[in-house]
């Protein structure tokens, strides 16, 4: 598992803009949110410092399932290389003891939403890192469904068995359960009937 140092030096070895996606299984109570079975790695507000790494939480907002944080980090080290913009997107569509999210269409809408920010920030030269509890179902359904709408967007083709098996051969565990390839399909369809 990534240390809160360790996540904030892999976000500045680009030094490029970046948003992050965070699929943790979460527990929504009043105004305090905790990840289950991993610490808090960011500031909710103010700055913190990891080693030389300060995080300053910039803004944060809430539309339905999504809680949107931007981040300024600056390796204290190195100032004169300036700081780096993070855009976290924080889904709280997936509870812990569920296979899939609740919803298609508000999974559908992260999916989106990441993918406009990628369009806006640096001409798409951004980095995006996408991580759950363990790196993988929930990362790998994330990540096939995006392929597949970038599939259906320029090629107008849907494909999500390779999708998958294109994950599947980088890291076995993407995609975990026949639960979560049949979200993959079932997302996919949703994705083109709204388009």
């Amino acid at each position: 598992m990534l240390s809160e140092v360790d996540l904030t030096q892999v976000i500045l070895v680009e030094n490029k803009i970046c948003n992050q996606l965070l699929l943790k299984d979460m527990l929504f109570t009043q105004s305090l949110i905790l990840a289950q079975g991993c610490p808090q790695y960011w500031p909710e507000e103010g700055m913190l410092r990891y080693g030389p790494i300060q995080v300053e939480c910039m803004s944060c907002s809430m539309d339905c399932d999504v809680i949107s944080r931007i981040f300024r980090i600056c390796n204290l080290t190195r100032p004169q290389e300036g700081y780096l913009m993070v855009q976290q997107f924080q889904y709280l569509g997936w509870a812990a003891h569920r296979e899939v999210p609740n919803s298609k269409r508000s999974f559908l809408k992260l999916i989106l939403q990441v993918e406009k920010w990628q369009e806006e920030c640096d001409e798409g030269e951004g980095r995006t890192i996408i991580h759950c509890l363990n790196g993988g179902g929930r990362s790998g359904v994330f990540c096939a469904i995006s392929i597949v709408c970038e599939m259906i967007k320029r090629q107008n083709v849907v494909d999500v068995f390779h999708a998958v098996k294109t994950l599947r051969n980088s890291k076995p565990n993407m995609v975990e359960t026949p639960e979560q390839y049949r979200f993959c399909y079932d997302v996919s369809l949703e994705y083109l009937e709204s388009s």
